[in-house]
């Protein structure tokens, strides 16, 4: 599985961790990703990982839920 964002293609960043002396060494910013169901247009209902920014932009439309009567 790969962290990237299904919609917006966010990816893990370089960059570097810097201790109080000033040594760097690298690390990696990950991206902040959530397993959604998310429903196309044509219906179509897929389990996607996407960032939270996509979530709350609302880029990402969730199924209806049923609930059995």
């Amino acid at each position: 599985m790969s962290k990237e964002c299904a919609f917006c293609g966010k990816k893990p960043q370089a960059g570097n961790f810097v201790s109080h002396s000033n040594i760097k060494t690298k690390r990696r910013f990950n991206p902040n990703l959530q397993r959604v169901r998310h429903q196309f247009a044509d219906g179509r209902v897929a389990t996607l990982m996407v960032c939270t920014r996509c979530l709350r932009s609302g880029v990402v439309v969730k199924p209806a839920v049923h609930k059995a009567a």
